[in-house]
C-alpha cells in the first residue's frame, strides 16, 4: 500500500466524448476478451454491472485495486469515463517510477479511449446524425 493506506499509490482519471450511443460502446467494454486486449497485464472481476452505464472491477495481477468505465450520455454521444484506482503489486516504487508508472497508466487508458474513438465513430461528427445501415 501507499503512505497513506487509504490513498492507492494510482489514481489515474481520464474523460473522452465519443459520438456514439452508450450501449454501443457498453457492448464493447461487456465482452471479457476484451479487458485482455486493453488491461494485459491486470486481472479483472466485475463487481458491479451497471448495464449501458458501464462497469466496475476489482483488479488484480500487476496492480491491486478498483478500476471502473462509467459511459455518461451526453448530447448525442457518451463521455467515457475511466477510474483506476490501485497500488502496483512487489516492492515499493521510487517515486520517480511511480510518475512514470502513473503516466503510463493515464495515457495507456487515453489511447483506448481514442482507439475506440476512430473505430466506432467511423468517422462521425458531433450533431450530425449516424448513418443507418440500409443508406450505405
Amino acid at each position: 500500500m501507499s503512505a497513506n493506506e487509504n490513498t492507492p499509490a494510482l489514481d489515474i482519471v481520464d474523460e473522452t466524448f465519443l459520438a456514439i450511443p452508450p450501449s454501443t460502446l457498453a457492448a464493447v467494454f461487456a465482452d471479457p476478451r476484451s479487458w485482455r486486449t486493453y488491461w494485459p497485464d491486470l486481472v479483472l472481476e466485475v463487481y458491479t454491472d451497471r448495464g449501458v452505464e458501464g462497469l466496475r472491477w476489482t483488479v488484480g495481477g500487476a496492480l491491486v485495486g478498483t478500476m471502473e468505465v462509467w459511459l455518461e450520455p451526453v448530447l448525442d454521444g457518451t463521455i467515457l469515463h475511466y477510474f483506476l484506482r490501485a497500488d502496483p503489486v512487489g516492492p515499493p516504487l521510487s517515486p520517480a517510477k511511480l510518475r512514470r508508472e502513473a503516466d503510463r497508466r493515464a495515457r495507456a487508458a487515453k489511447a483506448i479511449a481514442l482507439d475506440l474513438k476512430a473505430v466506432l465513430e467511423d468517422g462521425r461528427e458531433p450533431g450530425v446524425a449516424p448513418v443507418s445501415p440500409e443508406h450505405h
